[in-house]
This record gives C-alpha cells, sequence and structure tokens, in this order.
C-alpha cells in the first residue's frame, strides 16, 4: 500500500510537471503584432515583463554550458519574465557564429538553435539583435574590416551604412538567419513564433552625420530587405532613444549630445513596427547625484512615450535599463529602488495605453563572473532584486488579463 501511493504520488508530480511544461509552451503559440501603440497575441492586448541575457548563443556553442542557458530561461519564467532580448550574431575572432562574410560556424548556429527551442519551451519570446553598433562580437567594424582586407576602399567604420559591399554583407547575414532552419524544433526562424520580433542592430550610431539622415537611409532599405523576407515578424531598430534633427527642439531632452541618430525620423519608417529606447543615466550623466539621474530618465521616458504614442503611432518597449555595481555609492538596494522606480514608470504607463513591457539588462547564471559588466542580476542569488523583478512581472500579467478580460 505505501509502496502503490508513492507509485500514484510519483506519476501525479510527473503529470503536474508535464501539464506545467505544456502550459508553459502554449503561451508561446501565436505572432504577436501590433495595432496602433500596443501589442497584441491572438487578438487581446498583450503586456510583458521581460530581461536581456546577450550572451546566450555564445555560451550555447558550447553543449556543455548549455545548462546555463536552460537555468536561466527557467528562473526567469519562474519570475514572470515572458520576453528575452539576445544576440543573433557573433562577427569574426573568438567562437564566431560568422567566421567571415557568409561562412559560418554550425556548431554556433546550433547553439543559436539551442536557445530558441528552450526559449520556447519556457514560454518565453525572443527579441533577435542582428548585429552590434559596437566592435564587441565583431559588430559593425568588424564588417567594415572584412571590406577593408577584400580591397574595399573605406574611410571609417560608418561607411557601414553607405558602402554597397559592406552592405551586401550584413544582407547575407539578415537572409542567412531569418531564413535558418532550426536543426532542433525543425521550424524555420521565419516561421517561429517564438521570435517575437528582429532587431537591426544594437544601438546604432553615425559620427558621420549627426542629423539622422544617414541612418535613416540604411533603416530604410534594411527594414525593407528584412520584411521582403519575413513578413510574420516585428521589426524595430535597436536604437538608444537619441533625437536628430526632425524635431530641433528635442534635442534639448538627450543627455547633452547627439550620437547620429533620429528617434522620430528612423521610428516613422513604415517596415518598423515599435520604438525603444535605452537608459544609462549612471553613464551618460557620470558626476550627476541620483536625483538628477532620476529627473533625466524620467524626462527621457516620458518625451519618448509621448512621440510613440501621438507622432509615431507606434508601441514603445524600455528595451534596455539597469543600474551598475560599478557606480560610486551603489548597493544592492539602491538598485532595487532604481529597477523598482522604472518598473512603475512601465506599468503606470501601460495602464494608461503607454509602454507595453521592459527588458531590463541584464540576467546571467551561476558561474559567470568573468561575463560580469557591472549590471548583472543573477536570480538564484540576487533575492531582493528577484523579488522586484518578480512583483513588476505580476503586476503586469494582472494588466494583461485584465485588459484581455474586457476585449480592450
Amino acid at each position: 500500500m505505501v509502496c502503490l501511493s508513492r507509485t500514484r504520488f510519483f506519476w501525479g508530480v510527473i503529470l503536474l510537471a508535464a501539464l506545467a511544461s505544456e502550459a508553459r509552451v502554449l503561451q508561446s503559440s501565436g505572432f504577436v503584432q501590433t495595432r496602433n501603440t500596443r501589442f497584441v497575441l491572438n487578438g487581446s492586448p498583450f503586456f510583458f515583463n521581460g530581461f536581456n541575457s546577450y550572451w546566450l548563443m555564445h555560451i550555447s556553442a558550447e553543449p556543455s554550458q548549455r545548462n546555463k542557458v536552460s537555468d536561466v530561461f527557467r528562473q526567469a519564467s519562474d519570475a514572470g519574465l515572458s520576453v528575452c532580448r539576445t544576440w543573433a550574431f557573433s562577427d569574426g575572432g573568438y567562437q564566431a557564429l560568422q567566421i567571415s562574410p557568409g561562412v559560418y560556424d554550425e556548431r554556433v548556429f546550433q547553439g543559436l538553435d539551442f536557445v530558441i527551442s528552450e526559449a520556447r519551451k519556457n514560454g518565453i519570446r525572443l527579441v533577435l539583435t542582428l548585429s552590434n553598433n559596437y566592435q564587441d562580437f565583431g559588430g559593425r567594424p568588424q564588417y567594415v574590416n572584412w571590406a577593408r582586407n577584400a580591397g574595399v576602399q573605406v574611410n571609417n567604420d560608418d561607411d557601414f551604412y553607405i558602402n554597397p559591399v559592406i552592405k551586401g554583407y550584413y544582407k547575407n547575414h539578415v537572409k542567412r538567419v531569418i531564413t535558418r532552419v532550426n536543426t532542433i524544433t525543425g521550424v524555420a526562424y521565419k516561421d517561429d513564433p517564438t521570435i517575437m520580433a528582429w532587431e537591426l542592430m544594437n544601438e546604432p550610431r553615425c559620427q558621420i552625420d549627426y542629423s539622422g539622415k544617414t541612418l535613416n537611409g540604411w533603416i530604410q532599405e534594411m527594414a525593407s530587405f528584412v520584411k521582403s523576407l519575413d513578413n510574420k515578424h516585428l521589426l524595430t531598430v535597436g536604437m538608444e532613444g537619441f533625437y536628430g534633427d526632425t524635431l530641433p527642439e528635442r534635442k534639448t531632452v538627450n543627455p547633452g549630445y547627439q550620437v547620429g541618430t533620429d528617434f522620430i525620423s528612423n521610428h516613422l519608417i513604415r517596415e518598423i513596427d515599435f520604438t525603444t529606447i535605452h537608459a544609462y543615466p549612471d553613464i551618460w550623466l557620470n558626476g550627476k547625484d541620483d536625483n538628477a539621474q532620476m529627473a533625466f530618465l524620467q524626462t527621457w521616458t516620458m518625451s519618448h512615450l509621448a512621440d510613440s504614442r501621438t507622432i509615431i503611432k507606434k508601441p514603445m518597449i524600455f528595451a534596455e535599463f539597469g543600474k551598475s555595481s560599478k557606480d560610486s555609492g551603489y548597493s544592492i538596494n539602491a538598485r532595487d529602488l532604481f529597477l523598482n522606480a522604472v518598473y512603475l514608470d512601465i506599468y503606470n504607463t501601460a495602464r494608461s495605453g503607454g509602454m507595453s513591457g521592459g527588458l531590463v539588462w541584464q540576467i546571467m547564471a551561476e558561474g559567470m563572473e568573468s561575463y560580469y559588466d557591472g549590471y548583472e542580476i543573477v536570480l538564484s542569488k540576487d533575492a531582493s532584486t528577484t523579488s522586484v523583478i518578480t512583483q513588476q512581472s505580476r503586476r503586469m500579467t494582472a494588466l494583461d488579463h485584465k485588459r484581455a478580460g474586457h476585449g480592450k
């Protein structure tokens, strides 16, 4: 009798685990779309709390390290996080996805296959970034170096946006990723609803033209190209939010300088489906006290939200924010207060038709100290911060259910 009870208990646990796993997977069915300034999923408003983990593919390329990816997705799901932004590029250098133009390491690509498969298992949607403005993991500088080494006449890294050979390299990468068939799931990336959106580049900048016009031409060309390959998924630029020349008065919102982007004109391009902002007042306003940084953050957020709603008329995501342990006077409590302030802004604006979600920078697994950048959050170790994140997830989930219930 004791043995029978144990057996029933065992199979009951297995059944519950299977049902829970199935429920997580089923949440990923359907493609996230936009309707005016809202995200929608299967016809209902879609709100979320999410995170950045740029390193997922890089770690997954080594099968013995894939447990870190599985752990982070499981812990993130347990904390109610449902969207993850991560890199779908690694250009040249150590453990590159793209070894040279058009030449790929299948082992690393299979690492990305694993990331998408694990995200699906845990009911997490992905925003996949296709390149980088910076030299980390290759990015724009690597593309320019490839062209230079091939005998192409280039002047600087901003030739990435205007040189036809370099633009061809980028398009080839975009096509290779979007049309990839996952070796684990058998589903082409372009047909997989686990992917919420593509992002053209992480934090594009252009030093030869601060107006934003050069970058605008590149975005238009590449956005049209992406949509010609895949019209099921959403697409965004990957911008921080710096203003350009479209509305000169908005430049006063910038933290004292421009970077060659124009938040308004760059996002008005028809093929771009939603806007993004990043915010690092601890870096951008280095030397300013916490009150000044928080005042900037509030103005930065609300200005972009207003422009997204009234001028651009597309949804907005707060796609990167965090507080670094390298900051003067840093403490866990200070980080928690900062995150909670951002989260409350996101939640309160979501209630009134504003942002639909945010992506904290960044979640890591245990045993990844060599990847730490000061902003790392380890959910299994940072209990108070995990609590702040989980509370926000519950707020956004409740809002999700409330709006869906009213059919708004």
